[in-house]
């Protein structure tokens, strides 16, 4: 799938979404409430570079409208070789309208800096679905598709990946 692709079906998925909205149940949006704050803690291991790694993360997303946030996550990764820091900055909707399942969907660009190599840039998308473990805090699974830009396949095994994705979320 081409970016602009993706991201004309990203955009074709709000329109959808923020119009359909009186059509659904929920009449209030809760955790995901314009000015509501949501933090992300990570922690475990991943491979890269034929190495083991330990990933430590942190993120905050804010939402500027009901179901719309934008988000900055940092994550650093140690143990390997060589040493990775990423900075991921991002857009995402809640369908906040359902009542129980909450489908989300977004869009990331991430900046990976490598140690004594030249840096990494790739961007993405993500959709899953919240379901609301206590008053405001939330635990999400989805799937994330991610392209890589100027990939060496010679150096990179792939320039593209799918991954799933397993989430908890506080919001204040």
């Amino acid at each position: 799938m081409t970016k602009i692709h993706f991201i004309s079906r990203f955009v074709l998925f709000l329109v959808f979404a923020t119009s359909s909205s009186a059509l659904l149940a929920d009449s209030t949006p809760g955790a995901f409430a314009q000015h509501q704050k949501q933090f992300s803690l990570v922690a475990g291991n991943a491979y890269a570079f034929g190495d083991e790694y330990l990933v430590v993360g942190l993120g905050i997303h804010y939402f500027v409208l009901d179901g719309l946030s934008t988000g900055l996550h940092m994550e650093t990764w140690t143990g390997g070789d060589p040493r990775l820091n990423k900075i991921t900055p991002s857009v995402q909707y809640v369908m906040w309208q359902f009542p129980g399942v909450k489908p989300y969907a977004g869009m990331f660009y991430r900046k990976v800096y490598i140690e004594a190599q030249d840096d990494l840039e790739s961007a993405g998308g993500r959709a899953g679905a919240y379901f609301q473990a206590g008053n405001n805090a939330y635990m999400g699974a989805g799937v994330v598709y991610e392209t890589y830009a100027d990939c060496d396949e010679r150096i990179f095994e792939d320039c593209s990946e799918t991954y799933p994705e397993f989430l908890f979320s506080v919001s204040f």
